[in-house]
């Protein structure tokens, strides 16, 4: 890893960077030991080259969302993280809408309702981006990315522009073709149907009410830390096993949702990760059933 001709690189363009960045800034979770490189590019253009200057120099890459769906090795990260929030931009063309991989989930909400379009509304209140949202097929309340996504705009390995159509992408339960290719995704084009302001407004107020009724908002997680078990709910086997409020260090499971890993008190990843092994643990010994984890794990083992 050549860093220091990449730093250089940053530098000579003008790319906003910082060093030694702590990721438990830029998580939902709230943990993670710092990136070597923390990179804010400003364009496409910007972002482009930083990843070729990256690979150029044999630096690792993370590309970083909302970090909705991460934990950070206490370690912190090797290499560059790469903030992707300059692919924004939300445009809608009659029931379609395209929009940058970097805009937040909410915004393209809130831009589907307010020209008419319904489709979105079990997006509404998850948090992420759109790129990371169809990087891992999110889905909640009987919908997922894949019942509205047209095509993709993306960067092959070769760093070219190339369109994805819905098939290609390999759409299922929580993952997607972009965790086996690497590609990366730079916009999203979504087909709606044409509905009425108020009823789909109401719609996205109850999902978000349900949110906040059954889910620990007030403490910082990565959103469910379990995929669904075939068959199976994995709250409630972790519920039914006696395992709510379960702590490890600051990490615990909510007592209002066990489904979820918090970070209660100044958690570490080390905690959590210890955690979710007890759990996984005792739900294959009670039940005989494996969890396998939805948050992501990065950064130093």
């Amino acid at each position: 890893m050549q860093l220091k001709n990449f730093l250089c690189f940053l530098k000579d363009n003008g790319i906003s960077f910082s060093e030694n960045e702590m990721m438990k800034n830029h998580t939902t979770f709230k943990i993670g030991g710092a990136a070597d490189v923390f990179v804010r590019p400003k364009t496409k253009d910007e972002l482009k080259e930083t990843i070729k200057s990256a690979k150029e120099n044999r630096v690792p890459v993370l590309l970083l969302g909302n970090g909705s769906n991460l934990l950070v090795s206490d370690k912190g990260i090797e290499g560059a993280v790469i903030d992707m929030s300059c692919l924004g931009g939300i445009e809608v063309k009659e029931n379609e809408i395209i929009c940058g991989a970097g805009e937040s989930l909410r915004k393209l909400c809130i831009a589907a309702r307010d020209s008419g379009l319904t489709g979105l509304e079990f997006a509404y209140g998850i948090p992420g981006t759109v790129g990371g949202a169809l990087f891992m097929n999110a889905g909640a309340y009987g919908g997922e990315m894949a019942d509205v996504t047209v095509s993709a705009v993306c960067l092959d390995k070769d760093l070219k522009e190339i369109m994805l159509t819905k098939e290609q992408m390999e759409l299922s339960y929580r993952s997607s073709v972009f965790k086996k290719n690497g590609f990366i995704i730079l916009s999203v084009k979504f087909s709606l149907s044409y509905g009425e302001k108020e009823k789909i407004s109401a719609e996205m107020d109850e999902i978000f009410k349900r949110r906040v009724d059954k889910q620990p908002l007030d403490f910082p997680s990565a959103g469910s830390t379990f995929k669904r078990p075939e068959g199976y709910f994995a709250g409630t086997l972790i519920d039914n096993a006696g395992l709510k409020g379960k702590s490890v260090g600051g990490a615990a499971v909510s007592e209002k949702h066990a489904g979820f890993i918090i970070n209660r008190d100044n958690a570490t990843a080390s905690d959590v990760l210890s955690l979710i092994d007890i759990v996984k643990k005792e739900i294959k010994k009670k039940n005989g059933v494996s969890l396998f984890e939805e948050v992501i794990f990065v950064g130093r083992r």
